[in-house]
């Protein structure tokens, strides 16, 4: 459209810009669906107890009227495991299972009561679970428990999550 200007609206904000404002750049990359604040946030990896937490966090979001976050934790192992290397870093180990969570819950009929998005990170599960009920402000976090030596020897998720969360975390037996 030559010869034709587009005026900028006198409340246009500015772009933050990632040399002055670190924290602003950081809040603009994790922004997420405003449909979902204040939601609820659920951790699933297919198992028998995620399952059940899955069922009551459905119950809750549409009790409360909210959005469900369900959240899938991929794998991340230390490239010291294999090279040996100091520090460690972590690489992400290609976890394909996400893809086929998501195809199942799309495909779900008990899901289409309320609302929900599933979001996808790697790392820690306890950490990365407290940061997405950050991002999303969520009322509570909603975990299985840990059947298993494992979960007796370097504790549940639901433990360490429950000491740690700055939210509510319910934890389903």
């Amino acid at each position: 459209m030559a010869g034709h200007e587009i005026p900028e609206p006198a409340d246009r904000k500015q772009v933050a810009d990632a040399m002055s404002d670190p924290q602003a750049v950081e809040e603009t990359r994790h922004s997420c669906d405003p449909a979902f604040r204040h939601g609820v946030v659920v951790g699933f990896d297919g198992s028998t107890s995620s399952e059940r937490a899955l069922a009551y966090a459905i119950g809750m979001a549409r009790r409360s009227g909210s959005g469900l976050i369900i959240v899938h934790v991929a794998n991340r192992l230390p490239t010291t495991v294999w090279a040996g290397c100091e520090p460690p870093v972590f690489v992400d180990v290609p976890d394909h299972r996400t893809e086929v969570l998501g195809l199942e819950l799309a495909c779900a009929d008990y899901l289409c009561e309320v609302p929900w998005v599933l979001v996808e990170r790697g790392g820690d599960i306890c950490h990365e679970l407290e940061e997405v009920g950050r991002e999303y402000s969520a009322d509570a976090i909603v975990v299985g428990s840990t059947h298993g030596i494992v979960g007796r020897i370097f504790g549940s998720v639901a433990g360490r999550l429950a000491r740690r969360a700055q939210r509510p975390v319910v934890v389903i037996p």
